[in-house]
């Protein structure tokens, strides 16, 4: 890679860091006037369709059959469920901490892959991992429950643990899965099949006679579409195909810290020494987590090889990034 492409892809990280930081400040501002089904529905599959259009032309095949359902069911996963909830919880729960309880995927992700027969199994430095990041959250949002219980504030912490379960059991199976089609066109037809499946559900919920558009909900819609879909999309694909894997995915570090701190800056969302606190312990338990040595079940196939002095390759799979994160 010459220099000039060095700096671009580096320039494309840099937009992916600031820009899915923004994303939860801009959900927070679109439900406040829009109802979340249909919100977020509309982004996807507008999103969807422009990516789709773009990469028809350039000549990209859609993918067969088989991959549209495994494509389907990542999709299902990670943004109907996944970030359907998170739109829905943001109704009720600040843009900061929503972020927070976001960035706990990977505590999902390790435990999701301990218990599959070929997945990487937990070990001292993945559990002192998640157990440091969940007091982070314990610490965060255990005194706000037990002085003041608010039912729809705790409707809505209940959904930010879902959110990312879900997210890294799509990200699990995608993981899994082989997928021929390019990054772009799978992210695609996610986007299109999960707006489409919003869109329905927003329908049966009667959100329809809910919904007006005003200037706020608009540019809310207009700033996800863009910023969060498009140029996050297509900066990620980008910046993934050009550095390695471990610097690209240090946006999961950096997307929270800035969620927080927009969120005090325009919302005058909290910011006190228990959210910093917070802060620090969920990004240290991930960072445990993401750093932690790469362990699979003894094999007796790889143990002959290690006896044989032949040189073992970590399997591709576990060497690339998690998967897309689009908030």
């Amino acid at each position: 890679m010459n220099k000039n492409e060095s700096k671009k892809a580096y320039l494309a990280w840099g937009l992916v860091c600031f820009f899915w930081g923004t994303t939860y400040l801009a959900i927070r501002i679109g439900v406040k006037t829009l109802p979340p089904a249909l919100f977020a529905g509309i982004r996807f599959a507008l999103a969807g369709l422009i990516f789709l259009t773009f990469l028809r032309l350039r000549g990209y095949p859609f993918p067969g059959a088989r991959e549209l359902l495994d494509l389907a069911a990542v999709g299902i996963a990670l943004l109907v469920i996944a970030n359907g909830l998170v739109v829905w919880a943001e109704q009720w729960v600040p843009s900061g901490l929503t972020a927070l309880m976001v960035a706990t995927m990977p505590f999902w992700m390790a435990g999701f892959e301990a218990v599959l027969p070929s997945g990487d199994k937990l070990n001292l430095r993945k559990i002192s991992g998640i157990l440091i990041g969940f007091s982070g959250l314990l610490l965060l949002f255990g005194a706000d429950l037990r002085i003041s219980f608010d039912p729809a504030y705790f409707k809505g912490i209940l959904a930010l643990l879902i959110a990312p379960c879900s997210w890294a059991a799509g990200s699990v199976y995608s993981k899994h899965r082989t997928f021929r089609s390019h990054p772009l066109m799978a992210a695609a037809m996610q986007m299109m099949i999960a707006g489409l499946i919003l869109i329905f559900l927003g329908a049966f919920l009667g959100e329809f006679r809910r919904f007006a558009f005003d200037f706020q909900g608009l540019a809310a819609l207009f700033y996800l579409l863009v910023f969060g879909s498009i140029v996050g999309f297509s900066s990620y694909t980008y910046a993934l195909a050009k550095l390695p894997s471990s610097i690209v995915s240090m946006h999961a570090y950096i997307n929270p810290v800035i969620a927080v701190i927009l969120g005090w800056l325009v919302l005058n969302e909290r910011l006190d020494w228990r959210v910093a606190a917070a802060t620090m312990l969920v990004l240290l338990g991930v960072i445990l987590v993401n750093t932690a040595k790469y362990e699979k079940p003894t094999d007796p196939t790889l143990v002959g090889q290690l006896k044989a002095g032949e040189r073992v390759e970590e399997p591709e799979e576990n060497r690339k990034a998690s998967g897309l994160q689009d908030n």
